[in-house]
């Protein structure tokens, strides 16, 4: 139908020409018809290959808008320099194209190698993207760390002011953290919408540092303060009036090695509470068969289990899953565990292991985790001491726990290490029946089996 309408327009002038000609006789009738029906003809191949150009050309057009290959050139008859001109466009466009799709590969492998978190956030505030440091360091928690009132207020300042603004906030998720956030806003957006980066320096370290040469002073001055005194004591009495007695000599330096020991205790736990706190806001990634490692330190426990008289009961679920955790801070926390029940517990009493799947309730959070409970018969707890004794140096009772050789940084030294593998710690107590103290630890999604751990 366009053709034919093409085609009449084209010839409408020479037909009414030659039809005028006829009926005023300055043509014969044959000739005029002649003419008409030429004109006519000319005009619908004029239009068929018109048409088809056009034809042609939209769909290189189409083409160059939908970033397919070049349109080959030379396909127009009457439109060929139109048609040259379309193909040099799209060459220029898909290079174009090409440019600037290398350069977001770029700005893509930049924000991936980047070693502190990247978050990109979009134009409602929401994570647009972010980069492999960020999903470790907060993994499912980006959007909670996001809420973070300090954060919002530095994130909308940034964007009204088109301006970099920092904040430093305290993180509670996963876990206790210091950062120091700075919001660039990116004007004009980037290519995915992103209309600023927020970048997350961990300050957990440097703060943890300070605090600790600050806790490590009043700590150290405060708890070899008892055991160098008594050494100063005795070092004199050996000096003086017991210069020339033999078994008080001895009496002594019995005494004096036990507090020597203590102090040597003391200052190791010191110093693995450090090490620990230095790495908790790192979670460890390597698998660790649960199962494995409660047998090994039980089985490391038998002597002194015999030497006490304690009946062990252990019992380990089969086919536990491998969790995410450190072997060596892991085995650290069922030692203090253990050592505990077997010095708190009663004599001839029995000591119980338990390892196994948590069981679904209110106790546990509703991930898959494993739980690992050591239970032993001894005195028990008071309910309001409780709360306190992963405090550091907090002793329910302070002279049954020296005389023990306890320093009061075990259970410290546990919770640590449960809060670096993202786990939780109950202790439940009753006086008179005894005490439980169970860690539980989240399964990674996806987890292998024990046997494909190793």
């Amino acid at each position: 139908m366009r053709l034919f309408a093409i085609a009449l327009w084209l010839a409408a002038a020479p037909t009414v020409a030659f039809v005028v000609l006829a009926i005023t006789g300055w043509s014969y009738v044959g000739p005029a018809l002649a003419g008409i029906v030429i004109s006519i003809a000319a005009a619908f191949a004029f239009a068929l290959v018109w048409t088809r150009d056009l034809d042609r050309l939209t769909g290189s057009v189409r083409r160059v808008a939908s970033d397919e290959a070049v349109p080959e050139a030379g396909t127009a008859v009457l439109m060929d320099a139109l048609g040259r001109e379309i193909e040099r466009l799209s060459r220029h466009l898909i290079a174009r194209t090409a440019r600037v799709e290398q350069q977001r590969r770029a700005d893509t492998l930049i924000l991936e190698r980047l070693p502190d978190p990247v978050i990109v956030l979009g134009r409602d505030r929401s994570v647009q993207r972010s980069n492999p440091a960020a999903r470790v360091a907060f993994g499912d928690d980006i959007a909670a760390v996001l809420r973070h009132p300090g954060l919002r207020l530095a994130t909308e300042r940034a964007l009204s002011t088109n301006t970099a603004q920092t904040a430093e906030i305290g993180l509670r998720v996963p876990m206790p953290r210091d950062v120091y956030a700075t919001v660039v806003p990116m004007d004009p957006p980037l290519a995915d919408g992103g209309l600023a980066l927020l970048v997350l320096s961990d300050r957990t370290r440097e703060r943890v540092v300070e605090r600790m040469r600050a806790d490590f002073v009043a700590n150290v001055s405060h708890e070899l303060r008892t055991p160098l005194a008594s050494l100063i004591g005795f070092i004199e009495t050996l000096r003086g009036p017991a210069a020339d007695d033999p078994p008080a000599q001895q009496r002594f330096l019995e005494i004096m090695a036990e507090q020597g020991a203590r102090m040597n205790r003391l200052i190791d736990d010191l110093l693995s509470l450090s090490r620990i706190e230095l790495t908790e806001h790192q979670t460890p990634a390597q698998p660790l068969d649960v199962a494995k490692l409660v047998s090994r330190m039980v089985a490391g426990f038998e002597p002194r289990l015999t030497e006490r008289n304690l009946q062990l009961a252990l019992r380990i679920e089969a086919d536990l899953p491998a969790v995410a955790g450190d072997s060596d801070q892991m085995a650290q926390v069922l030692q203090n565990l253990l050592d505990n029940a077997v010095k708190y517990g009663r004599d001839g009493g029995v000591l119980t292991v338990e390892t196994g799947i948590a069981p679904p309730g209110d106790r546990w959070p509703a991930r898959r985790g494993v739980v690992i409970a050591v239970t032993d018969q001894g005195a028990g707890i008071p309910r309001e001491h409780l709360p306190r004794l992963t405090e550091r140096f907090y002793r329910v009772d302070k002279g049954r726990s020296r005389a023990v050789g306890g320093t009061g940084l075990g259970l410290a030294i546990v919770k640590h290490i449960v809060n670096r593998h993202r786990g939780q710690m109950l202790i439940e107590s009753e006086v008179g029946q005894g005490t439980t103290v169970s860690i539980w630890l989240p399964v990674p999604q996806g987890a292998p089996r024990p046997a494909d751990a190793d």
